[in-house]
């Protein structure tokens, strides 16, 4: 992890926070998906001119990428709709890493050694006391729970699939824009066949909004898949994931959410282990 590559995922960290503090805020969560998948592939297209066509092995990645963002987006608004965004939000992105690292063991050939693995697994369980945790002294809701991890079982498989995609791809600008290019038609799609005659009326009001949300998952996403090439994925998973704790601070100042003493603890926790992440050995 060289000062470039954290600074990429410190960076993309703190965009994907935002883009998913403003899906949550969009009270329609249907609206509010197509509108940053739409504008997604609309950047996605107006990309493909001034980028590199992703070499023919890359696309089997890139095509079962599209289908697992589609399932990705499912949970993701369910687990919006169900519970905070303080806690749905650090627990899909928390549970990711474990399961990123096993993944890249098995598909990538990369076992990240003791020093790392400590560290991933301290930042998994920082993040998760961040979801779980000080929660307006509520227990926490299992099927929000529930919906929260089984969205981090998607974002591991996709960040795995495109990790490799676009190491295959010759082109990590080219890659994310084909990407966003074909998985972005989906979600609108069905959105637009659910409304009928009512579309534009149902977007409108959160147009502004969704297409800021949009340009924000755009660039967080192609400065994961540019890391990626660079680094192992299950480091840049883990340190990618330290944006829970942008999106703890966004739902205590923005959705008044609590935060509360267990939460700082294990922020603590997420300190130390991208610590270790960042200084094995």
């Amino acid at each position: 992890m060289t000062p470039l590559v954290t600074a990429a995922v410190l960076l993309a960290a703190v965009t994907h926070a935002g883009w998913n503090a403003i899906a949550h805020r969009i009270t329609d969560k249907l609206a509010g998906f197509a509108l940053i998948a739409g504008g997604g592939m609309l950047i996605g297209l107006a990309l493909t001119p001034f980028t590199a066509f992703p070499a023919a092995r890359a696309w089997p990645y890139l095509l079962c990428s599209a289908v697992i963002h589609v399932g990705y987006y499912a949970l993701l608004m369910r687990s919006f709709r169900l519970g905070d965004f303080g806690q749905a939000y650090p627990l899909a992105r928390g549970s990711a890493p474990l399961v990123v690292t096993v993944l890249a063991a098995v598909f990538a050939h990369e076992a990240p050694d003791g020093r790392a693995a400590a560290g991933i697994a301290l930042s998994c369980a920082g993040l998760t006391g961040v979801a779980v945790w000080g929660l307006r002294g509520r227990r926490p809701d299992r099927a929000a729970i529930g919906a929260a991890l089984a969205t981090g079982v998607t974002i591991a498989a996709y960040t795995v699939v495109d990790g490799l995609g676009v190491r295959a791809s010759g082109s990590s600008l080219g890659y994310i824009a084909w990407l966003m290019a074909v998985q972005g038609a989906v979600v609108p799609a069905y959105a637009a066949h659910r409304w009928r005659g009512r579309t534009l009326a149902v977007l409108r009001p959160f147009a502004a909004l969704g297409l800021l949300g949009s340009a924000l998952s755009v660039l967080a996403y192609a400065l994961v898949l540019w890391a990626q090439t660079r680094a192992e994925l299950a480091l840049v998973a883990a340190l990618r994931e330290s944006s829970v704790l942008v999106g703890a601070a966004i739902g205590a100042l923005f959705f008044k959410e609590r935060f509360g003493a267990p939460r700082l603890v294990a922020a603590g926790l997420l300190v130390v282990g991208i610590g270790l992440m960042l200084h094995p050995g």
